[in-house]
C-alpha cells in the first residue's frame, strides 16, 4: 500500500478508479478495504478516483498509544498528508461514524481542501457522548458501564471488523477511543465553513436526531435510513448510494 506521513506517523491508503478525487474514511475497527467489501468502492470507481484510507491506529497505518495523536487537528493532518502524497489539491470526502468525525475535522481545520463532505452517523453537536446514555439505557446497563467495551464487542460481531481487532494493537485502539470519546461536536466550525455537506443516519441510530437537528438549523442536506441502526446505516450501501451519487455528481459537472 502507498504510505503518507503525518506528524511522524505512517498513514496507509489505496487509490483506484478515475475521475474527480473522493476520499473514503471508515469508522472505528474498520480499514479502507471495508468500503470495497460493503459494496461502495466498486460503484464509486466508475466515476471517481477513490482514495481509501486506513485510519491512524488501524490496519496498515501506524498505531500510536498516546490519545494526543488522535486529536481532531491530528485527524485532519492524516487526511491532508494523504492528499499531499497523491498531489490532490481538493477532494470530496465521505466518512462513516469515526470517519464522519474525521471529515468534520478536515472541514474545521482545512476546509480549503474539500469540495464537499458526506457524513454518516456521527453527532456534530454533542459528539460521541450523546449516544452513551441512550445506548446504556436501551441495554439496561448501569451508567458507569465502560462504553468502549460495548463498541468493541459490537464490532467483533462483524467478521471483517473482528479480523481488524484480532490483528490490531489494543493500546492503540484504546487511545483512539479516549480521544474521540471526549471530543465535543464541532458544530459551530462546520456551520461556518461554507463546505457543501450531506449527512445521514439510520432512524434507529442514537445520532439520527442530533444530525437531523443540525441539518435543519444550517440548511445542510440530510436523509434518513428507515429502521437502520448504526451498523445498518453502514450495511445498506445500495440505499445510501442512491442518495449520495446525485450529491457527488456536482463534482463531475464542474
Amino acid at each position: 500500500m502507498p504510505i503518507a506521513r503525518s506528524n511522524g506517523f505512517k498513514i496507509a491508503y489505496e487509490v483506484s478508479g478515475d475521475g474527480p478525487p473522493l476520499v473514503l474514511h471508515p469508522g472505528m475497527f474498520q480499514i479502507g478495504a471495508h468500503w470495497t467489501r460493503s459494496g461502495y468502492t466498486p460503484v464509486l470507481t466508475a466515476t471517481h478516483t477513490v482514495i481509501t484510507i486506513d485510519p491512524l491506529g488501524l490496519g496498515a497505518s501506524d498505531t500510536p498509544r498516546d490519545p494526543a495523536a488522535y486529536a481532531l487537528a491530528r485527524r485532519a493532518d492524516c487526511v491532508t498528508a494523504v492528499l499531499d502524497d497523491i498531489g490532490a489539491d481538493r477532494v470530496a470526502f465521505w466518512g462513516y461514524s469515526l470517519g464522519a468525525l474525521t471529515g468534520y475535522a478536515v472541514v474545521v481545520h482545512a476546509p480549503q481542501r474539500l469540495t464537499r463532505l458526506i457524513a454518516g452517523a456521527f453527532d456534530p453537536i454533542g459528539g460521541f457522548r450523546s449516544a452513551i446514555g441512550p445506548t446504556l439505557r436501551s441495554l439496561s446497563l448501569p451508567a458507569d458501564t465502560d462504553p468502549y467495551q460495548l463498541i468493541k464487542q459490537g464490532a467483533a460481531a462483524d467478521s471483517a471488523q473482528a479480523a481488524v481487532i484480532d490483528a490490531g494493537d489494543p493500546g492503540a485502539f484504546r487511545a483512539n477511543y479516549e480521544a474521540f470519546s471526549h471530543e465535543p461536536g464541532p458544530h459551530a466550525g462546520l456551520a461556518a465553513s461554507g463546505v457543501a455537506m450531506l449527512m445521514y443516519a439510520g432512524t434507529a441510530d442514537p445520532w439520527h436526531e442530533p444530525m437531523r437537528t443540525f441539518a435543519e438549523r444550517t440548511g445542510v442536506g440530510f436523509f434518513s435510513l428507515p429502521d437502520a441502526d448504526h451498523q445498518g446505516g453502514w450495511d445498506r450501501s445500495a440505499d445510501v448510494l442512491h442518495h449520495v451519487l446525485p450529491f457527488l455528481a456536482d463534482d463531475l459537472n464542474g
